[in-house]
Parts: C-alpha cells; sequence; structure tokens
C-alpha cells in the first residue's frame, strides 16, 4: 500500500503540475495518466483523490499555510506551491495518513522534483501546517517517544 500511494503521489504532482500550467480538465488529464502511465501498481483511488481535490479545496490550502511564507504565493515555483497544497491537503482532509508520513513523502518529492534546498522550506511550512492541525496526534506521538519519567 505506501508504495502504490508513493506513486499515486508521484504522479498526482506531475498532473497537478499539467492543470497549473495549462489549465487543462482534471478529468481529461486522470484520463491521460491513466492511459498513457503503468498504474498496475499505483494507488490509483488515492491518485484520483490528489487530482481531484487538491485543486476542488485550493482556498482552504492555500489559508493553512500562506501566512507562514516568507514570499508571496505567486512567487513560489509551481512544483513547491503544488507539493504545499499536497501536504497541506493530506494533513487537514487524509487523517488516514500519519502526519509525519505526509510530510516525509512530501519532502522526498521536493527532493526529487524541487529546487536545490526546496525541500527544507517545504519541511518547515509542512511542520507548522500539522502543528495546527494534527495537534493531538502530535503530542501523542511525542508522549509514546519520550522516556518514561517515572521509570
Amino acid at each position: 500500500m505506501a508504495a502504490g500511494r508513493r506513486k499515486a503521489r508521484h504522479y498526482a504532482l506531475q498532473a497537478l503540475y499539467q492543470w497549473e500550467m495549462a489549465r487543462q480538465s482534471l478529468n481529461e488529464i486522470e484520463a491521460q495518466f491513466l492511459t498513457d502511465y503503468d498504474m498496475r501498481n499505483v494507488d490509483s483511488q488515492f491518485f484520483h483523490d490528489l487530482v481531484h481535490n487538491v485543486p476542488a479545496k485550493l482556498g482552504e490550502l492555500h489559508a493553512s499555510f500562506e501566512s507562514l511564507l516568507d514570499r508571496k504565493l505567486d512567487d513560489l515555483d509551481p512544483i513547491e506551491l503544488n507539493l504545499l497544497r499536497m501536504g497541506a491537503y493530506e494533513l487537514m482532509f487524509r487523517i488516514d495518513v500519519p502526519y509525519k508520513v505526509a510530510i516525509n513523502e512530501t519532502v522526498n518529492l521536493a527532493k526529487r522534483f524541487g529546487a536545490t534546498d526546496g525541500y527544507r522550506y517545504i519541511n518547515g511550512v509542512l511542520d507548522r501546517v500539522a502543528a495546527e492541525h494534527r495537534q493531538v496526534e502530535m503530542q501523542a506521538n511525542r508522549k509514546s517517544s519520550s522516556p518514561d519519567a517515572s521509570a
């Protein structure tokens, strides 16, 4: 499942980049990917979810990280912008994905496709989005990984 989701994220980033640049219909882009790429080992439902719901929730996603940026949204590289959108989407709307997984997977895509050291920027912003939207999970994680004070 993890590998299938990793591939889904990879293709979703490419599809969202295509949508961003060409403003082509999301249904057309999805159909093109399903036809042109080997999607056998891809979590196609996760791919569909990212490709359709990230654009559908742009306002909410931008609101979750825009105040955390050191520049305007328009000044972000399109790859980095779409990575922030995808990462924020998973943190806000896919609670079935652990926050660490959502951040790590997004950072790995940034290392592969983003500008040099862009992954550090992505990581910093998504850490703060997670602190806002996954507080309970983050606190539980800290408690379970800290040494027991009573021992």
